[in-house]
């Protein structure tokens, strides 16, 4: 296939064509979190969370439950774990992740005077917070540069050929080798809602995709 090495991939055309896709589908979790309001580092780290290892459907309506009963650092410092358990009880590892969140509430309260720095180093300090969060709150709270690396952004650009990297971790190396920074933060917000409902982990809609013609459909064993 044309274009599998990423010295030659059209980087910004397929993006173009990708922007275009998405539109139909629902946004990624954090960047709708933002959309309702909750664009700061604070409500972005707790989000981001919140959403690991758990579908955008579950992540989103959790954190904002947990927003509405308490929308500050303070507010959600002074729940006690189980009442933060109960809001985000949809979520995986509920109990973990609400000690986790009440945890960067109290440090956002007692270290930082209630706002947290825009500092990806300082973030991935909390517990639960790795590259992955620190980068996203970075990105959209802050307007950095920072690339998100969930599972759809590592699977759909390895597929492309963009990139070759084994797990996540590497793939953020990668892009950033890579990747034009315009798009180190737009790369999620536009590869979650394609990786979910176009080029699918199972099956893939390659038949119908809008990238199909610069795909090198790496692993594609099965298609639709």
């Amino acid at each position: 296939m044309p274009g599998s090495a990423s010295t030659t991939f059209p980087i910004d055309r397929v993006l173009d064509h990708v922007r275009a896709a998405v539109q139909r589908f629902a946004d990624a979790a954090m960047f709708e979190l933002a959309a309702a309001g909750y664009r700061t580092v604070f409500h972005q780290l707790v989000g981001c969370v919140l959403s690991i290892r758990t579908r955008d459907e579950v992540s989103l309506p959790a954190a904002l439950r947990l927003f509405a009963r308490a929308p500050t650092p303070d507010a959600l410092a002074a729940l006690p774990p189980r009442t933060i358990d109960r809001l985000v009880h949809d979520v995986t590892f509920h109990a973990r992740k609400a000690r986790q969140v009440r945890d960067i509430a109290r440090r956002t309260v007692d270290e930082f005077g209630g706002t947290l720095p825009c500092d990806p180093a300082i973030l991935t300090t909390f517990a639960g917070v790795g590259p992955k969060c620190a980068n996203l709150a970075f990105g959209i709270a802050c307007g950095g540069a920072g690339i998100s690396v969930d599972v759809h952004v590592w699977r759909v650009t390895n597929r492309w050929g963009f990139i070759a990297a084994a797990t996540p971790e590497q793939a953020m190396s990668a892009l950033e080798r890579v990747l034009p920074r315009r798009y180190w933060v737009e790369i999620n917000r536009l590869l979650v809602p394609f990786g979910k409902h176009i080029c699918t982990g199972l099956r893939p809609r390659c038949s119908t995709c809008p990238v199909l013609a610069w795909c090198a459909q790496v692993g594609v064993t099965e298609h639709r």
